[in-house]
């Protein structure tokens, strides 16, 4: 595996010049451009405060906007990567017939692409922040942890795209019933939500279970999201604990991913 990765590392200059023909692409003749890295976050976190406070009434949480939008902007960062990596091997079946290359690069790519859009789009939070009122004492030290909640981020996104990516070269459905375990995904996500609301103990078929704990151990976005909201929204530092245990998961999947994606990819240019 190491040797994989100097070989990735020597293909830095190829995957940069992906990432930088993806973002070219995305806003290509677009008449707003790189406005849409703001719009789209912005309108559907109006969209979701509106159904939520306003036709429903069933949020009382504080700045619910500002709540909601960190969860879509992280949201929007994972799902994304997922559904482009998915593809990326597919999409790209011209390049890997013709010259040889780290097929990883073409996943990597893609998480890094929208790594930078995220970023891109991450001031729109500060901004709602400070003109709601919303205190930013205190989080502009907090903000140092940021990076790693980030890396941790890519980490886990690399290794579920890789081992999507390999799945979809053999089954090319993959990537229509990603579309739909992505929706779910997204609503069993505390993103709309606090995960207080979330009931701590459950009883299915007779036994109880921890099921606000539940959450978090089979669902690492669920701890991703909620260690970006101690950082940016709550002001407080991430329990070192429940960080590290999200940090070790998410190094098992890359790890996992990044192991099936080398068995298999010998044979993409023959399945593509």
């Amino acid at each position: 595996m190491w040797a994989r990765l100097r070989e990735l590392w020597r293909y830095r200059e190829l995957i940069r010049n992906l990432v930088e023909r993806d973002l070219k692409v995305r806003y290509k003749n677009s008449v707003l451009g790189i406005a849409w890295s703001w719009l789209n976050p912005f309108l559907m976190m109006i969209v979701l405060t509106v159904v939520f406070t306003v036709m429903a009434g069933s949020s009382r949480q504080p700045a619910y906007h500002v709540f909601v939008l960190i969860g879509i902007l992280t949201w929007n960062f994972f799902s994304g990567s997922v559904v482009g990596a998915t593809g990326s091997i597919v999409n790209n079946a011209h390049l890997i017939k013709k010259v040889y290359f780290s097929r990883a690069v073409l996943p990597v790519s893609v998480v890094l692409s929208n790594m930078v859009n995220f970023l891109i789009a991450l001031p729109v939070f500060f901004v709602l922040a400070w003109l709601s009122g919303v205190p930013l004492s205190g989080r502009i030290e907090l903000t140092l942890l940021l990076p790693v909640v980030i890396l941790v981020q890519v980490l886990f996104t690399i290794g579920v795209g890789m081992v999507l990516s390999t799945v979809n070269v053999f089954y090319r459905d993959t990537q229509i019933i990603m579309e739909v375990i992505m929706l779910a995904w997204f609503f069993l996500t505390p993103i709309v939500y606090p995960i207080e609301t979330v009931p701590e103990t459950a009883t299915i078929l007779g036994m109880t279970i921890d099921l606000r704990r539940l959450v978090f151990i089979l669902n690492p976005m669920a701890s991703i999201v909620a260690s970006y909201r101690d950082v940016l929204y709550w002001g407080r530092t991430i329990g070192a604990d429940f960080f590290l245990r999200t940090a070790v998961t998410s190094i098992a999947i890359l790890v996992v991913g990044y192991g099936v994606f080398d068995r298999y990819s010998r044979r993409f240019a023959e399945e593509v």
